[in-house]
């Protein structure tokens, strides 16, 4: 009741939200916040929109199984987002887009911008269901199924709770309802920690000392060039992530686009891209903390890591207050990542595929039919599901991602033309010769593809793009 009773009450808030930022709202407002979002608020709420549920309950897990080595995907993050600032947003802006696929009708031509955008559409849905999936796994889990609700009715009820609060406003509101829901979240994240550390019977200054000299503390992996952990590999693949987990997809970069001008947009993506580096090290540190307090309590480890911090947590272990942060921040960073999802998806659908930014009506019917669609997702992959999840949306980045890389590596690092006809089979068969490459890799040397994969995907289709243009000469841009 605890767990459910805080749930009703979050939403509640951000219904407020709702009611405040969506007066006289049309589509100008929903597909683009009329342009004029304060880029620091922005900024902050892209941090829980970035990081959403998966981050809050599977990397202090991580630290189970790979120690502190995701940190060196984090620093790779950095630089992924000044590239993003200074390559793609200046493109972006200068095109004044709504979507971001629109760039690649301008550029490469009719079928590129359609295989794009369907290709964002599949990604995004897909990734999207896996990340909500968590806080709808958590609540059945720990509270509903005890009282017998199934996970079928779980899932609708809290996709319907977000459809309510951004039918209206669109991504205005979502600027705000973010902005409140990273505060929440980080606040949740601190307090938990604090707790935590209470239980173990330390300062906070000792709670450092003792993570420093824990053997899951390890960060940096230069000696082992075969581990998926190698620094390199996940410094490039941090990157990479980066540039098409948030530079080529919609749903990052449409809040980014409400800012009022290229600068401000920059100053937004540039101050949120050093935000992961200590945001993640807290999650890090208390995943090592939990893993302490089980062993000083004589408790066992979860089979699963992404159960680590909810069999402290959701179960109540650590008193009742410790369970109303942990839904907070929970719910707070799935509703943030799962709101603007639904939001770019029925912007994307309507734009992209309809072609009709300007009618109310099919937007108010496609984010329901969105909203729809991904209930069924989330159901899919709870079926589904038996990796980690924060592993399992990595490689199903690298799969998606990987031909809108190729795309618009492409159109901006060449002047060439390509035959446009070629463009959707180009992008199809690029992840199946990727998964084909993977399989064999492992059958004859047993070496396993990490979030490399995502490179070769991209280099595979670029490679395709430029043979399907021999011959067709260079093309010429227009602004």
């Amino acid at each position: 009741m605890v767990i459910i009773l805080t749930i009703l009450a979050y939403f509640a808030v951000l219904l407020l939200f709702s009611r405040l930022t969506s007066r006289q709202a049309n589509n100008n407002t929903f597909y683009r916040g009329d342009r004029r979002s304060p880029w620091y608020m922005v900024a902050f709420g892209m941090v829980g929109a970035s990081i959403s549920g998966i981050t809050f309950v599977s990397v202090p897990g991580m630290a189970m199984l790979s120690g502190m080595t995701y940190q060196q995907m984090c620093l790779g993050f950095i630089v992924g987002y000044f590239l993003v600032a200074f390559v793609l947003l200046p493109v972006y802006y200068r095109y004044n887009l709504t979507t971001i696929y629109t760039y690649l009708l301008h550029r490469l031509g009719n079928r590129s911008y359609k295989t794009g955008a369907s290709f964002f559409l599949l990604s995004k849905m897909t990734g999207a269901a896996v990340r909500f999936f968590v806080v709808c796994f958590i609540l059945q889990h720990f509270v509903l199924d005890n009282i017998g609700v199934p996970f079928w009715l779980t899932v609708p009820s809290m996709v319907v709770l977000i459809w309510l609060y951004t039918r209206k406003g669109g991504i205005k509101t979502l600027v705000w309802t973010d902005t409140f829901q990273t505060l929440c979240m980080f606040a949740a994240l601190l307090l938990i920690i604090y707790k935590v550390t209470g239980q173990l019977g330390m300062t906070p200054t000792e709670a450092i000392a003792a993570i420093s000299q824990d053997e899951y503390s390890r960060i940096f992996v230069f000696d082992d060039w075969v581990s998926r952990q190698n620094f390199w590999k996940q410094f490039l693949s941090g990157i990479f992530v980066v540039i098409v987990m948030t530079g080529l997809d919609q749903d990052m970069m449409q809040k980014n686009l409400t800012c009022k001008t290229l600068r401000e947009a920059q100053k937004d993506m540039c101050s949120y891209g050093f935000a992961f580096v200590p945001a993640n090290l807290l999650f890090l540190s208390l995943g090592v903390l939990l893993m302490m307090l089980a062993k000083s309590q004589g408790m066992a480890l979860p089979e699963k890591p992404d159960d680590l911090l909810p069999m402290f947590a959701a179960s109540g272990a650590l008193g009742a207050m410790v369970t109303v942060f942990f839904t907070i921040g929970v719910v707070a960073a799935s509703f943030s990542s799962a709101d603007s999802a639904l939001t770019a998806l029925t912007t994307s659908v309507c734009v992209d595929i309809f072609g009709r930014d300007e009618d109310e009506d099919l937007r108010k019917k496609v984010h329901l039919a969105v909203a729809l669609v991904f209930m069924l997702f989330i159901i899919g992959f709870g079926a589904l599901n038996s990796t980690s999840i924060i592993d399992a949306i990595y490689i199903l980045c690298s799969y998606t991602y990987g031909p809108l890389l190729g795309l618009f590596a492409f159109g901006l690092m060449t002047h060439r033309k390509v035959n446009d006809r070629w463009v959707p089979w180009i992008c199809i068969a690029s992840p199946l010769i990727c998964f084909a490459v993977d399989t064999l890799t492992m059958q004859l040397t047993g070496y396993k593809f990490g979030y490399e994969l995502l490179m070769l995907n991209g280099a595979l289709t670029f490679a395709g793009l430029v043979l399907s243009g021999i011959g067709q000469g260079v093309k010429e841009l227009r602004c």
